[in-house]
């Protein structure tokens, strides 16, 4: 799968309807997320962002970097790696405003955010993250 460098968007439409259909034309599930610093109105970059699968053990899906939209490359699970169950995303913020220059208390009063969810394996499931030193909200996007 290839990725839009010129777009807002990680990925052009050939992308998403490839990524949408199954071989045998179902609907193929996907994970993805991103990062909007709302203390400075940007995408927030360069954030470590961990995926874990939950169940009898935490196991480690993805480890990524969010780019300089705030997302993260890719897909952070599609295909047959998108499978139904309960997750984590980590987000280390606290470092990502230390980098930024921004005082955030010491210690910093957010250092990693935590969002546990659940998805069904069949569905697109955006998880976007609105964040300040202070404060953060989540919602399942488009």
């Amino acid at each position: 799968m290839s990725c839009s460098a010129s777009s807002s968007e990680p990925y052009n439409a050939d992308d998403r309807q490839a990524m949408q259909r199954t071989s045998s034309g179902g609907m193929m599930g996907r994970l993805t997320t991103h990062i909007l610093d709302t203390a400075n109105g940007i995408p927030a970059a360069n954030v470590d962002i961990r995926l874990y699968a939950l169940g009898n053990q935490r196991d480690l899906k993805a480890s990524v970097s969010s780019n300089e939209d705030g997302r993260a490359q890719g897909p952070l699970l599609e295909g047959d790696a998108m499978q139904a169950g309960t997750y984590e995303l980590e987000f280390d913020i606290g470092a990502y405003f230390k980098a930024q220059g921004i005082a955030a208390g010491q210690p910093a009063f957010l250092d990693t955010v935590v969002i546990r969810f659940s998805v069904a394996a069949d569905q697109h499931y955006h998880i976007p993250l609105l964040v300040s030193p202070w404060s953060y909200s989540t919602y399942r996007g488009s």
